[in-house]
């Protein structure tokens, strides 16, 4: 049994101890309130005149028709007490009631509640009543009687022993769940990440059966973290081993050869650029998943930005027998950082124009949503397409899918680092392929405000409907 147990035990003890005792005070003086209530004189009127009726039976009937007369009705509580203290009919009388009588006789004969009469048969009878509610006077005449003492023992010794096993139960209810967390992170502070709270919590339906479950995440999360870090440094060194193996390779060339110094030295060059730009990749990724962005309070009017994108784009593709078919109409303004933004969009922009046929078009459409604040770009290529399972893969770094990995030149970063880019912009961006041959890229910004007022009506075209593929995606 671990601290918390024995915490969670001595405070529910407690509880319940002091609420036993508390229970059993009370009953103790509802029980004294009961036997003050039993030993009061009856000091009213009525009880005056059934005395009287009383003192008068005995002195002209006697004992005999006294005794029929207290059996009778309201005069039960009629006693009638000789010089030895023995009552009539044998009944038990509180002697403090007894000393209240004589005191009340000797000292308030004006109130005529209690008689005294001798009896035909020599005894000398004390006779009064007792008053079943009590009365204020009753209470001042014996105000300094000692109350008699009484507590529930029995009741409350078995309420103590139900409070210790109801006490042990709880404690052991709250804590075990508890001790099992602190032995899942044990095992995961020692790398162990497969430990699973869920299945232990049983059919608890409460906070810390909510705390399991999160637990259990949290560990897939971060196994999923370390084993996405571990694929990283594989791919890192798997990229870096190539380019320095030819490097190698040419330096060892040049040694045997050293006529083709020039060539070798170039195609050095050629590998240490394109090592310079993987690292630079590399880091571009790390800085943006450690959140470290720069400002991103900058206002980017999209317009322009797309403008300059689209007319690279075309540069570039017409250079390769590709064509780019985009014309940005779309009047919004979104806070960020300019060229991150710009490198994401770019990044989505050329891979489309390395993956769509030769002699087709890339689309480059935009539409604002007024309503919800947003703008969405779509890029849409006439290339092989992405297979189903690996639409959510494109995203992830060094993936290249099976349909494009051998005709690709890059490294698997760029559509990485655009998700990690539109992400810290608070947009989403995402993949589907299309019914005809080809995949579309959709992402969506929220933006902060219209370049100018109603402009969209100047562009119709910014209200495009959804083309028939994003419809089915």
């Amino acid at each position: 049994m671990g601290r918390l147990f024995w915490k969670f035990f001595f405070f529910i003890m407690v509880a319940q101890l002091t609420t036993t005792f508390t229970v059993g005070f009370m009953f103790s003086l509802e029980n004294r309130a009961r036997n003050q209530r039993s030993n009061d004189l009856d000091l009213s009127p009525p009880a005056a005149f059934l005395i009287k009726s009383s003192v008068a039976t005995l002195q002209y009937g006697g004992t005999d028709a006294l005794r029929k007369l207290i059996l009778s009705g309201e005069r039960r509580r009629i006693y009638a007490v000789d010089e030895n203290q023995h009552e009539l009919l044998g009944r038990d009388v509180p002697q403090q009631l007894i000393k209240e009588a004589r005191s009340v006789l000797n000292d308030h004969p004006d109130i005529n509640v209690v008689g005294q009469v001798t009896a035909s048969d020599g005894h000398t009878y004390l006779m009064f009543m007792s008053s079943p509610t009590g009365s204020g006077l009753g209470l001042l005449l014996h105000e300094d009687r000692p109350p008699r003492p009484f507590l529930p023992v029995m009741p409350m010794t078995i309420s103590t022993i139900a409070s210790f096993i109801f006490a042990l139960l709880l404690a052991w209810y709250f804590s075990q769940p508890i001790r099992q967390l602190k032995s899942a992170f044990a095992d995961a502070a020692s790398g162990n990440l497969s430990s699973r709270l869920e299945p232990r919590m049983g059919k608890r339906n409460d906070e810390l059966s909510d705390l399991g479950r999160d637990f259990d995440g949290m560990t897939d999360k971060l196994r999923a973290a370390m084993d996405s870090q571990r694929r990283l440094l594989h791919d890192v060194s798997h990229e870096l081993r190539s380019p320095i193996a030819r490097m190698q390779a040419s330096i060892g060339l040049a040694r045997l050869q050293p006529e083709k110094t020039a060539a070798t030295i170039e195609r050095i060059e050629r590998e240490g650029v394109r090592m310079d730009r993987l690292v630079g990749e590399l880091l571009t990724l790390s800085r943006l998943e450690a959140g470290v962005t720069g400002t991103m309070e900058e206002p980017i009017r999209m317009e322009e930005l797309l403008d300059d994108i689209i007319n690279d784009a075309r540069f570039e593709a017409e250079a390769n027998d590709r064509h780019v078919d985009g014309c940005a109409r779309c009047n919004v303004i979104i806070k960020g950082g300019a060229e991150l933004l710009h490198r994401a969009i770019e990044n989505v922009v050329r891979n489309a124009i390395k993956q769509t046929a030769t002699g087709t078009t890339i689309a480059i459409n935009t539409q604002v949503d007024r309503d919800k604040q947003r703008l969405l770009i779509s890029v849409i290529d006439h290339g092989p397409g992405v297979p189903e399972e690996e639409v959510q893969l494109i995203f992830e770094p060094f993936f290249r899918s099976s349909r494009t990995q051998k005709n690709s030149h890059g490294y698997g970063l760029g559509l990485t680092i655009a998700r990690r880019i539109i992400e810290a912009h608070g947009g989403t961006i995402k993949a589907f392929n299309r019914l005809e041959r080809g995949l579309c890229v959709d992402i969506l910004l929220p933006y902060d405000a219209l370049d100018v007022a109603d402009e969209a009506d100047q562009h119709p075209e910014n209200h495009n409907i959804l083309h028939p593929e994003r419809q089915n995606a």
